[in-house]
This record gives C-alpha cells, sequence and structure tokens, in this order.
C-alpha cells in the first residue's frame, strides 16, 4: 500500500496555531493500521513538489481571477493518476486500486453503483491507457456495504466519517485558510435589484450559490449570484429571487473526451455541472453547452461533466454562463 502526502509541511503552521492535527497526519495513521492489521508492506511517497506546482498554484491563480476551480479534480488529473501512476509502473506495477466510488473495465469509465458516492465527476479527465492501469475495487459497492467489509476485517476506519471540504484544508474555515494566500479587497454587496446591503470581504472568498458566510441582517437567507470583478461587487439574491441562479447555457473549454474522441461536433449527453447535482440532459455544440431545463448555481472554473447513461464521455472547464435572469 502507498501513501500520498501532496501537502507542504510548511503549511502546517496554520494548523498548529489553531491547535489542530493536520489531515495527513491522521490519514497517515489510519493507513498504518489498516495495513499493520491486514499484514500489508506500507510506503509514504512524497508528491509536495508537484502538488504545490500544478495543484496549488493554478487554485490560487484561478481564485484571484474571481473563478472557481476545484482542487480535487486538478489533484486526480496531475497527481494521483499521472506522477503517482507513473511512479507506480516505473517501480513495475502493473496496476493501481483505488478507492474511487467509480467502475471501469479498463476502457470505459462509469459511474459508481452509489448514487450518494458516485466520483466519476472527479475523475472525467482519464483516458483509456490510464484507465488500462487502474482498478476501482469498491466502486461497484454501496458505502454501506463498504462499512461492513471493514467491521468484517476489524478495521478502526469502518466508522470513521466520511471527508468534507477541500483535501488540504481539513477542518479549517476556507476564508481563514484562502486569506494565507489570497489578499483582497473589501467591495459593495447588492441585492440583484441595485439595494446596497453591506460589504463584503472579497470576491475570492466567495462563489456562485453560496448561501453561508454572507453575514448580512434582513430577512434572509442569501445567495452569491455573481462576482462583478469589474467595480468589485458581490450580486447576492433572497431566498424568492433564486432563479437569478439558473442559467439556460454555459460555454467550456479544454475540452477531454476519454476515448480520445468527441462523440461528434454537436450531440447529446447529460451533463453534471458540478459534484453531486442532478445530471441534466443538453445538447452540446462546439464549446456551447445548452441545458433542457435550466441549471443552478452554474460557476466559471468548475467542471462540467458529460455522461451517456453510466459511460463518463468527457468534460472540460466551464468559462462563460447565461446571466440573463440576473437582473442587476
Amino acid at each position: 500500500a502507498f501513501y500520498m502526502k501532496n501537502w507542504s509541511d510548511e503549511a502546517d503552521a496554520l494548523y498548529r496555531g489553531q491547535h489542530q492535527r493536520c489531515p495527513w497526519e491522521d490519514d497517515v495513521a489510519d493507513v498504518t493500521a489498516i495495513c499493520e492489521t491486514l499484514g500489508i508492506p506500507f510506503q509514504s511517497i512524497n508528491f509536495e513538489k508537484d502538488y504545490r506546482e500544478k495543484v496549488f498554484k493554478y487554485f490560487l491563480e484561478e481564485t484571484r481571477a474571481g473563478r472557481t476551480p476545484n482542487p480535487d479534480v486538478l489533484c486526480n488529473t496531475q497527481i494521483k493518476f499521472l506522477s503517482f501512476l507513473d511512479k507506480m509502473l516505473e517501480l513495475g506495477f502493473d496496476k493501481i486500486a483505488t478507492g474511487h466510488y467509480s467502475r471501469t473495465d479498463g476502457k470505459k469509465l462509469l459511474k459508481g453503483i452509489d448514487p450518494n458516492k458516485d466520483q466519476s465527476y472527479f475523475i472525467y479527465h482519464l483516458n483509456q491507457e490510464q484507465l488500462s492501469h487502474i482498478l476501482f475495487p469498491i466502486g461497484g459497492m454501496l458505502k454501506s456495504e463498504v462499512r461492513k467489509l471493514a467491521e468484517q476485517f476489524k478495521l478502526l476506519v469502518a466508522k470513521k466519517p466520511d471527508s468534507q471540504g477541500l483535501c488540504f484544508i481539513g477542518d479549517i474555515d476556507f476564508q481563514t485558510f484562502l486569506k494565507q494566500y489570497v489578499k483582497a479587497e473589501p467591495g459593495p454587496m447588492v441585492l440583484v435589484d441595485g439595494k446596497v446591503m453591506g460589504q463584503h470581504k472579497g470576491l475570492p472568498y466567495y462563489t456562485i450559490g453560496q448561501r453561508q458566510g454572507i453575514e448580512i441582517g434582513g430577512t434572509g437567507p442569501y445567495y452569491v449570484v455573481d462576482k462583478r470583478m469589474s467595480d468589485n461587487t458581490l450580486i447576492i439574491c433572497q431566498a424568492a429571487d433564486q432563479s437569478s441562479l439558473l442559467s439556460n447555457w454555459c460555454t467550456f473549454s479544454d475540452e477531454h473526451w476519454v476515448s480520445g474522441q468527441r462523440p461528434a461536433e454537436t450531440f447529446q449527453c447529460s451533463v453534471k455541472v458540478r459534484y453531486r447535482t442532478p445530471d441534466i440532459h443538453c445538447t452540446v455544440t462546439g464549446n456551447r453547452v445548452e441545458f433542457s431545463e435550466p441549471a443552478r448555481a452554474v460557476t466559471p472554473g468548475q467542471f462540467v461533466v458529460f455522461y451517456d447513461g453510466d459511460v463518463v464521455l468527457g468534460g472540460g472547464v466551464i468559462q462563460e454562463r447565461d446571466k440573463s435572469r440576473i437582473i442587476h
């Protein structure tokens, strides 16, 4: 068994300052205990440099630009299934097995059986050559079945809560973490009708569709509708105006197709605009996606992933979105 250590020790100071145990320390302790129980050799491999250069720098650049990147997708693309996979093949291994809730037959990438845990969205960037060297042992199981199996083997993680949030942040508040790296100026926070409601703390610290952390009084809740970089304005709406969050279309860049070939210049399929959102039927023409029904909180910087039933076709990075419902 191999453990990838991706996060730099210099970040530990933030955790130490808040008197918290670092997430990677807990992970290593868990893996070590499991391997001892099962009698499996364990080794840790350091990919901190690759992670910082290929994932974290991109995350910061996109965040400063007012976009919302997904570092978990980038980590899978650049580290787990590139740097790590290449290292394993170099060491003479034929395949790697990961704990993703996804499936593959060696050529196709498919959704995991458990609809609540399917992680195919995060690994849409895999290609057939990579898939020929990858196994997803739990992709055909429900999470409840995985926990029962762990209990049978008396593994201490059998009842461990599911991980939440970004992989390198752990339990630290997102804004607290981000402020260590991204500086931003406060600015006006206005409703979609133009009424000024207060000041935001800096546009990079918010994302489209966000509800928590807006921190204004009045009749809430409030949601982030748009981040207008041109005049440093955060546009929000009240619950009754959530139609402002809906889009009929979006565009995307950096297209990738699992098979290596785009299905057609124009084709129909289903699409996810972010993790754990329902699939929406759509028509893809060039780099434009037309939704058959309005999609909520389509966010530039996130990933759009296309499906044919359970089969992942590919995806790309969301660029522009329909803002026709934003009045302001």
